[in-house]
């Protein structure tokens, strides 16, 4: 029988040394949230609950909060990405294609190299788990922050 490895990790951090078949819990609340670069985000952002499963597992991701009207900056995932909305109500947008209302329950995927932004609506806040794969070590190129405009359309 294969003994199944569970592992959490801030992001950019080591992963912590585990014996086969152990299992770790890193507890909601434990490490300390952290606001989205403003490089990377219009808007204000809270990040919390950071992971990254250990080798060869080349999934992370977090928990991400924006206040009405926050959104990420144009970029894209070499591996793909999928969010779960928690909360509120949100945004998503691939490049030259519509925005698209999200909600809690809703699941999305993002094909590798797709140029996407994500974010609350103007008038509500909303709440996603993002899930990436590193591929090189890399999960996320971050390119220009969405104009006004194209947020508005």
């Amino acid at each position: 029988m294969k003994k199944i490895l569970l592992a959490a990790a801030l992001l950019g951090g080591a992963a912590p040394a585990l014996a086969s078949g152990e299992v770790v819990v890193t507890s909601a609340g434990s490490q300390p949230s952290s606001a989205g670069a403003p490089e990377n985000f219009t808007g204000a952002v809270r990040v919390d609950d950071r992971f990254r499963g250990t080798e060869p597992s080349r999934i992370g991701g977090a928990t991400v909060t924006f206040t009405p009207g926050a959104r990420t900056t144009w970029h894209t995932h070499p591996l793909g990405q999928t969010l779960i909305v928690t909360a509120g109500v949100g945004l998503v947008q691939h490049w030259g294609g519509p925005a698209q209302q999200i909600r809690p329950g809703d699941a999305v995927w993002i094909p590798p190299g797709v140029k996407h932004w994500h974010g609350a609506t103007p008038t509500n806040g909303m709440s996603h788990i993002a899930f990436s794969e590193a591929l090189d070590g890399k999960t996320v190129d971050w390119m220009e922050h969405v104009s006004d405009e194209q947020y508005s359309n």
